[in-house]
């Protein structure tokens, strides 16, 4: 079967949003797969970018977003995790100090390079080049963007992945969370886990009050985001404890699940991978303990009807 699938969609342009005073998120549209957000923020002598893009070509179109507002260089890059939505474009960021966990740094490592078959639609990736954070940290470092505080903490545990960090911003009640949140599309946690990334919701993230959040995918939400992303992760978990007291293989179970008030989200085909997770989970695998991705992923591609997820990057 050919890899490449024509789909109807186009994803509208990216926009840069100011969602606090010299704080900028930029939202790529559709927030399906690889389609990820990123943000800057610009100070008297630099801009912090939180995160880089997929592509070379939807980097190249960042960084020329970031000149629009303003001249100045981008001297630090911070990862909020490793997946390559975030990171593949980070050596397009030349002079930029690369900041992340160690785990990120592990992860890109392990990663290679980008590649699209047997999984996703055939994407143009363009040059790359791994670079990962050369500066890095286990818990957590601060940065100032002139006199404006900057908390960037790994949050303790596998959750989205286990090398998931945000981004705080007290002052202005601002938070970057990576894939921690996703707006619109299905939180995906294949790498991660779902008992860690609900305890992450509830003991970290939702503690810290911000009111303007920008996900890792979707557009720039409030706290509200919390509580749906929570729901369909106990929903995860309600359908794994189900399934497997029914003998049902994840991918059986995910055929025979009513997705109900989540059937509207992006990607719904996660739903597999997020129980390849949960039963892990429920046979006693640490959270973030290696399991076999590649069966998750052929059964989610046996799930969207045996072809290739689409990947619009």
């Amino acid at each position: 079967m050919s890899s490449t699938v024509h789909d109807v969609r186009t994803p509208a342009a990216p926009r840069v949003q100011e969602v606090s005073d010299g704080v900028f998120a930029y939202h790529q549209p559709d927030g399906t797969w690889w389609i990820n957000n990123t943000g800057f923020l610009v100070g008297r002598r630099g801009v912090t970018s939180i995160d880089a893009c997929s592509t070379e070509r939807r980097t190249r179109a960042y960084l020329e977003a970031i000149r629009a507002v303003t001249p100045r260089p981008v001297r630090t890059l911070v990862n909020t995790h490793h997946h390559g939505d975030h990171t593949y474009g980070n050596h397009l960021f030349e002079d930029a100090t690369i900041v992340g966990h160690e785990a990120v740094r592990e992860g890109i490592l392990a990663w290679g390079a980008p590649r699209s078959a047997p999984f996703w639609t055939e994407v143009d990736w363009g040059d790359f080049e791994a670079a990962p954070p050369f500066l890095t940290y286990t818990e957590g470092v601060t940065l100032w963007v002139d006199d404006l505080r900057c908390e960037v903490r790994h949050v303790g545990t596998a959750a989205h992945t286990t090398s998931d960090s945000l981004v705080w911003i007290p002052e202005r009640r601002v938070l970057f969370a990576g894939d921690l949140l996703f707006n619109g599309g299905t939180p995906f946690l294949l790498q991660g886990s779902v008992s860690g990334a609900i305890g992450v919701l509830e003991d970290v993230v939702r503690p810290l009050g911000a009111e303007v959040i920008v996900p890792g995918h979707g557009p720039v939400t409030g706290p509200g985001t919390i509580d749906d992303v929570l729901g369909y992760l106990r929903f995860v978990q309600d359908t794994a404890r189900a399934a497997v007291d029914a003998g049902l293989s994840p991918l059986e179970a995910a055929r025979e699940t009513d997705l109900g008030p989540y059937a509207g989200l992006a990607d719904r085909e996660r739903i597999v991978g997020n129980l390849h997770r949960a039963y892990a989970e429920l046979a006693g695998a640490a959270p973030g303990a290696p399991i076999d991705a590649a069966a998750a992923l052929a059964d989610m591609v046996a799930y969207n009807g045996g072809r290739p997820l689409t990947c619009l990057a």
